[in-house]
């Protein structure tokens, strides 16, 4: 969870509260700040008040005050103090000087309906009321309430009110337009989603103002003759160019008396004042809440006109316009009355099972449509959208099975997202077909990323689609884009992108991003900006008139800093230069002079620690003294011991600065590796000594190494060494040598460094989201204890590293959680002493977190033998991300824990067969599944099972295809395979026809549990019963297989010519000898003329045994054939007329009747008119009417009149008379009076409609509704 944001602190020790004053009194405001200088700012409607002859301002230490005087009407706005970060906002209402009411006339019209209007006071509580005189202002601080005040465009915001049914009221906005580039636009909602502009009518009116002087547009939404459904909350929203700004206010409406009595016709129709019926709004709440309500005096009540009676005698399509007429409103509750009235339900002639009303498929998906007709022979029509469906490729296919009708939708589209119709003659049923788009999936998932404090973070993925909607989280809280713009979405293509700017500590946590068909989780570190040091400054030792140069290196080199000399600031002069390039920065001075020595320090700004240094001034002076002093070396500590070594960081400069005395100036030797007593007193040098330094009167005499450096000032002799490295470390003595004698003192120095890297990590184990790793402590730890070590990782294909402890950890096993299930990846380590950290670890080998599954469920004994089991199971219900590797199966004998794997390695079957076990034996039985992570919980047999082979009665599964007689052509193969069951194995015999099967006849092969009869090459002989028996000791089961071959049946017998008159033949034969052992199911007849000796077929798949051949030619002599037919086809050859029929010519002569051509041609007429209709937005619709006319009519469009043949919005279709005007995508600006117009040269016919178009309603609004 998010820590929550803490509570500005005011700067007002007290606040001014809301007042209300008389018109012409005078009021005062006071404040009292909490410190007395701070200053203090008073405004009006956002505007700067000033002290003026209007306002009075004072201010007396902290208490501070404003008056009013000479208070209007005008004053009654919202005012606010500023100071520092707090502004504190409160309200002056002003109250008219009361007035004695004058009497008005009883039974004056209009003063019912005037009702209060409220004061159009300007709110800060948006969907709040107007705060009371006692309650506590609101307060601004540094987080204002963004919800209510986005930009402050508004000067006056309207407020929350009360009416009563049938009177008015109004709510005022004002916006102030000084600061705006262009004019505001503003927009009035009731709820979330209804605009109510297109509502404007007899009881929604909108006025709109402007006043030239103030600058300020007035807007007005005047509500009249209010509803008890006008109730509700209501948003106004007014947005200027990149600015906007919306307030909430609620509207309470109270019930008024009504009187007895309720006419059903009444509370139905609309609501009108001006005497028209087709005028108003419709409303039904009066019925729905079961109210009285008031009843118009103009309404007509005609008793003699009873709705319901006209409504039960109507078609179903002039039930609209009938409720249009009588003003009807609730058609939902009018249909479900006359349903009640019927006395017998109308059931649908033409189709048995209709569409259901709605049908869903995945996008790129097949949908089947399917209905049931009552006639089998009847022909539907599919539409969509009202348009006939051709048969064209294979995006639709039409189907016919039986009383069943489909309509098959392939590769389903968008655009198959539509209204579906399936037509039999006059009926029809309707369904909706929803296409949903397949749910977007991440492509590339968000790596974790570790920033520093104050860094830009752009966190990315990769989705499946371009512009899909992804919603974005930390930890566990949807995000948003806030006024801060502290996160920022970024959309390109597929690519989606988090943006942090200036990352703080709060923002670290799991960010995910989801779509509709996956999600992806990454991790967020912010670490605070550490400022390091690559170059410190060093101690400098110059002589007169020399250049001093201070030196320092940080690792921002934005980072500025200060010197200081002594504690006192270093200011730039003519010898004195500060210099900052990059990450460097100096400080010279020139021409070094005595006073210049001291202490230097740098230190940078933001930053609490500082870089220091030493100036020392080199002044050599030669005294001539005449007595001489020994030399003597005075140090604090000398010898070898720990307590007296100095300690160096590899890479720093070692400084060893000795006192010492001795007159005249000794000479100095510095020495490492051996005593300095072992150094003669000539100057020779032992062989084993690694390295000599001398120096005499400040002179270097003697310079092992550039790094080396050796100098002497009075009473000092100091030893440097540039970068110290490990081999620097030892014994270092010096010795210092005069003619009156010598001194000799040891110092012991050692060098520390940062130690080596550990060697790679191991990875011990995994778990679910997590994995313990282990490493080997570095080979060398720098020459200072190992403090702890620094884990990192990171996934296998990124290139970002991720520290999992900033804290140094101890040990040299880690548990490393909040890992991704599945994901690949590698760790590595760091190891830290006192003096840093070492260079990274090897990468350890990639590893996926993974858990072990769930145990394998409905373990159960399948089979059980003397020897052997056979067990089942169903694979785990959790197996995660890794893939599942296969199960183990273990055994044991009861009384005892020792586990015996049932078989060398792992099965991937979810079932076994465990034999070779000793018969009697009681075993447990387990098995458990494995993965990358090992083994799962077992499932384990709840009883231990007894090995012993179980009786069992013989049964046999007949198929459900051999209850029926098996029909098989000759040549064609023959394998029967039927299950049974029974322990100890049955034994297993075939019959034919009551006699043994001879293996000649058909191949047998039995197994324990099916038996298979398998004939490779069928003949009519192997036609008959065939019986299987199942037998156990005197226990047995049967079961009978009809098997019919089939062949062509002989062709019929005795053709011959009944009869010949006029174009007709009749011939007659019999049946063929030989059926080919099934039924004949018809004949085909042919025909042939003898001259050319083409045949032509007259009947086919003919079932009697007699026919006609029909519309001979005359002239023509003709011979026929006929062939069988059965189940397997024509017979092979046919039966032929020995004779041949002659058709006689005949010599009448037609003579066609003399007649006179009708006129047909007639004016247009509107066969079927336009209806009235009401739509909703978005969705497709047509308007169609019926015209006819000779010659065909021209037909016009029109839209209020004017015509929108060239519309790109409309589509004019005209189809056998059928007129359709598809209108798609309607909006509400849609809605109007649309006119078709037929003309041609008889005349012209007009009709008209009107079409309402209403917005969309939201489900979350349906269910609020409801």
């Amino acid at each position: 969870m998010p820590e929550p944001a803490k509570k500005p602190v005011s700067a007002f020790a007290k606040k001014p509260k809301t007042q209300e004053a008389e018109e012409g009194s005078c009021v005062v405001f006071e404040a009292e700040t909490e410190k007395s200088e701070a200053k203090v700012k008073w405004q009006c409607n956002s505007k700067d008040i000033a002290s003026s002859n209007k306002y009075a301002i004072t201010a007396a230490g902290n208490k501070h005050s404003l008056t009013i005087k000479d208070i209007t009407m005008e004053d009654a706005n919202v005012y606010a103090v500023i100071a520092g970060g707090s502004k504190v906002k409160f309200e002056l209402r002003v109250a008219s000087k009361p007035e004695v009411p004058a009497e008005a006339p009883a039974g004056e019209p209009g003063k019912a309906d005037q009702a209060p209007v409220p004061p159009p006071a300007a709110s800060t509580q948006g969907e709040t009321s107007a705060p009371t005189p006692d309650a506590h202002p609101a307060e601004d601080a540094h987080h204002p309430d963004t919800r209510q005040d986005l930009t402050g465009l508004f000067t006056e915001k309207p407020q929350c009110g009360e009416v009563t049914v049938g009177e008015n009221i109004t709510f005022v906005a004002k916006v102030n337009a000084d600061s705006l580039l262009k004019k505001p636009s503003v927009k009035w909602f009731k709820g979330k989603w209804m605009d109510l502009a297109s509502k404007c009518g007899k009881h929604l009116q909108l006025k709109e103002t402007y006043d030239r002087n103030t600058k300020v547009y007035t807007f007005e939404m005047q509500i009249v003759a209010a509803k008890p459904n006008f109730a509700g909350g209501y948003r106004c929203e007014v947005s200027s160019k990149d600015k906007f700004d919306s307030c909430n206010f609620d509207l309470a409406v109270h019930e008024a008396r009504a009187p007895e009595g309720l006419d059903i016709r009444a509370a139905f129709r609309r609501t009108s004042t001006d005497g028209k019926d087709d005028s108003g709004e419709l409303d039904f709440s009066a019925l729905l809440k079961k109210r009285e309500s008031i009843k118009p005096a103009h309404m007509n009540t005609d008793p003699d006109v009873d709705v319901w009676d006209i409504l039960s005698h109507a078609p179903p399509s002039e039930f609209e316009k009938i409720a249009f007429q009588y003003g009807i409103t609730d058609l939902r509750g009018m249909l479900k009355r006359l349903k009640k009235m019927k006395k017998e339900e109308k059931k649908s002639e033409a189709f048995l099972k209709k569409l259901d009303p709605a049908y869903q498929v995945l996008k790129g998906h097949k949908i089947k449509l399917g209905v049931e007709v009552a006639n089998e022979d009847v022909e539907v029509k599919w539409l969509k959208n009202g348009q006939e469906i051709q048969k064209s490729g294979s995006k639709y296919i039409f189907e016919c099975v039986g009383n069943m009708r489909y309509l098959t939708i392939n590769h389903c589209s968008l655009a198959d997202d539509a209204a579906y119709t399936c037509v039999i003659g006059e009926e029809k049923c309707t369904t909706e077909l929803f296409v949903k788009e397949p749910p977007v999936t991440i492509v590339k998932n968000l790596e974790d990323q570790m920033v520093m404090k104050g860094e830009r973070v752009e966190l990315e993925c990769e989705v499946s689609e371009e512009g899909a909607n992804v919603k974005w989280e930390k930890d566990g809280v949807e995000l948003t884009r806030d006024e801060s713009l502290k996160y920022r979405f970024k959309k390109d293509g597929c690519k989606h992108v988090l943006i942090i700017n200036e990352a703080t500590k709060e923002d670290g946590g799991h960010y995910k991003v989801k779509t509709n068909g996956g999600e992806s989780v990454a991790e967020l570190l912010v670490q605070e900006k550490e400022l390091e040091i690559y170059q410190s400054i060093a101690d400098l030792t110059v002589k007169a008139k020399d250049q001093a140069v201070f030196k320092c290196e940080v690792s921002d080199e934005n980072v500025k800093g200060t010197w200081y000399k002594n504690g006192v600031e270093v200011k730039p002069n003519a010898r004195t230069n500060i210099s900052h390039i990059g990450r460097i920065h100096k400080l010279t001075i020139d021409e070094v002079k005595p006073e210049d020595e001291g202490d230097y320090t740098f230190v940078p700004d933001g930053y609490a620690f500082n870089l220091s240094a030493k100036l020392n001034f080199l002044e050599v002076k030669i005294d001539f003294v005449p007595r001489q002093d020994p030399p003597k070396i005075h140090l604090d500590c000398m010898g070898r011991t720990s307590d007296s070594t100095i300690i160096v960081v590899a890479g720093n400069k070692l400084r060893l600065d000795v006192p010492i005395t001795g007159d005249p100036s000794p000479t100095v030797i510095w020495t490492k590796g051996e005593k300095a007593s072992s150094v003669k007193p000539d100057g020779e040098e032992n062989a084993g000594l690694s390295a000599c330094w001398t120096l005499n009167d400040g002179e270097v005499i003697t310079e092992g190494d550039g790094r080396v450096h050796v100098e002497s000032t009075k009473g000092h002799c100091i030893f440097t060494i540039e970068g110290a490295e490990r081999q620097d470390e030892g014994i270092y003595s010096v010795v210092v040598r005069n003619p009156a004698g010598e001194d000799t003192a040891d110092i012991s120095v050692k060098v520390v460094d940062v130690p080596d890297p550990p060697q790679a990590p191991k990875i011990l184990s995994v778990g679910e989201d997590s994995c313990i790793v282990q490493w080997e402590p570095p080979l060398f730890n720098g020459g200072d204890p190992i403090i702890g070590y620094v884990v990192e990782r990171k996934k296998l294909r990124s290139y970002r590293w991720m520290r999992l402890n900033f804290d140094p950890y101890p040990e040299t096993t880690f548990e490393a959680r909040r890992m991704i299930e599945g994901m690949a990846y590698e760790m590595r380590v760091y190891a830290v002493n006192n003096i840093g950290m070492s260079h990274h670890s090897p990468a350890s080998q990639p590893f996926v977190p993974v858990a072990p599954t769930s145990e394998p469920i409905g373990l159960h004994v399948e089979d059980i033998s003397d020897t052997s089991i056979t067990l089942k199971w169903r694979a785990p219900e959790r197996i995660g991300a890794a893939k599942l590797e296969g199960y183990g199966v273990e055994y044991c004998k009861e009384g005892t824990d020792e586990w015996i794997p049932a078989n060398q390695g792992l099965t991937e079957r979810s079932s076994m067969t465990i034999k070779n076990l000793t018969t009697g034996d009681k075993l447990l039985f387990r098995v458990r599944a494995y993965n990358m992570a090992g083994p799962s919980s077992p499932a384990v047999l709840a009883q231990p099972v007894t090995i012993r082979e179980i009786m069992q009665r013989p049964k046999i599964w007949l198929p459900r295809n051999l209850r029926q007689t098996l029909i098989k052509k000759v040549g064609e193969t023959v394998n029967i395979m039927i299950p049974f069951q029974g322990k100890p194995r049955p034994k297993v015999t075939w019959s034919k026809d009551g006699e043994p099967l001879e293996p000649s006849i058909a191949s047998v092969r039995n197994s324990d549990f099916d038996s298979i009869l398998f004939i490779r090459k069928t003949e009519r002989k192997h036609s008959g019963q065939y019986d299987l028996t199942v037998q156990i000791e005197n226990v047995e089961d049967t079961a009978k297989v009809m098997l019919q071959i089939v062949d062509l049946p002989g062709p019929p017998q005795v053709l011959k010519i009944v009869d010949v008159w006029g174009f007709n033949v009749a011939l007659e034969w019999k049946q063929p000898k030989d059926n080919g052992n099934c039924e004949i199911s018809g004949y085909t007849v042919q025909k042939a003329d003898k001259k050319t000796m083409e045949w032509f077929t007259v009947h086919d798949h003919y079932r009697r045994t007699h026919c006609v051949a029909s519309d001979l030619i005359m002239g023509n002599e003709y011979i026929f054939r006929v062939f069988s037919i059965n189940l397997v086809g024509l017979s092979l050859e046919p039966l032929t007329t020995k004779d041949s029929v002659f058709i006689q010519k005949s010599g009448i002569d037609y003579k066609s009747p003399a007649y006179r051509e009708h006129d047909f041609s007639e004016a247009p007429k509107f066969t079927h008119p336009l209806v009235n209709r009401s739509i909703i937005a978005g969705y497709n619709a047509t308007l169609s009417c019926a015209v006819r006319g000779i010659p065909k009519p021209k037909v016009t469009w029109y839209k209020n009149k004017m015509d929108i043949s060239n519309e790109a919005k409309y589509r004019m279709l005209s189809k056998q008379g059928i007129l359709t005007l598809e209108i798609r995508k309607p909006c509400p600006f849609d809605g109007g009076v649309y006119m078709c117009k037929a003309v041609n040269d008889k005349g012209e016919d007009v009709v008209e409609c009107k079409l309402e178009v209403r917005p969309q309603i939201a489900k979350e609004e349906k269910k609020e509704a409801q």
